[in-house]
């Protein structure tokens, strides 16, 4: 069982800690990473979130996302996440200076009448060259399939409802790739 962090609006620790299931019940603040790995040619890594999951099944969203559990910053988070869900081939190389920290904003969501998302998100990316499609392994409890787009196919996808929403995220994708 995950155990996370409860936080105030502001983002500060409140000093509880709940199970995840729990907080989304509660419908409490909390905080979790986003991250886009990009490779050598500016493909952003999509993935296909399992049909098994509890939110957002079976959409395509950034390559990876997760909760904060309790005691772990923001970068081992990230760390855990990439491992969990799209080990891409390069994990024993992965460090923390790998990861580039964007910022943080906030999202509240209701899924369902005892499943609301209220929270904090760290976005990250991480650029590594040489990554391709056939280097990704996928955990299949987490990720159905997975796959690199260019920021054109990238801009496409959004315009459909197949994609996860994370403006923020997407926006600030657009500003750095134009810069690469």
């Amino acid at each position: 069982m995950e155990y996370i962090d409860v936080l105030d609006e502001n983002g500060v620790k409140t000093g509880e800690i709940l199970s995840r299931k729990e907080i989304h019940q509660r419908e409490l603040w909390h905080r979790a990473i986003v991250i886009a790995i990009i490779n050598g040619n500016n493909e952003i890594l999509l993935q296909q979130r399992s049909m098994n999951k509890d939110k957002n099944a079976g959409l395509w969203d950034i390559s990876v996302a997760g909760h904060i559990s309790t005691g772990q910053d923001a970068i081992s988070a990230a760390a855990r996440e990439i491992n969990e869900e799209v080990s891409v081939g390069i994990k024993a190389k992965v460090s923390i200076t790998d990861f580039r920290y964007m910022f943080s904003y906030r999202v509240s969501q209701k899924f369902a009448d005892d499943y609301v998302e209220n929270q904090f998100y760290d976005f990250f990316i991480l650029r590594k060259n040489g990554l391709r499609a056939k280097d990704v392994t996928l955990q299949e409890s987490e990720v159905q399939d997975a796959k690199f787009v260019s920021l054109q196919e990238l801009e496409e996808i959004l315009q459909t409802d197949c994609i996860v929403k994370r403006d923020p995220v997407y926006d600030a994708l657009r500003d750095y790739l134009y810069r690469y």
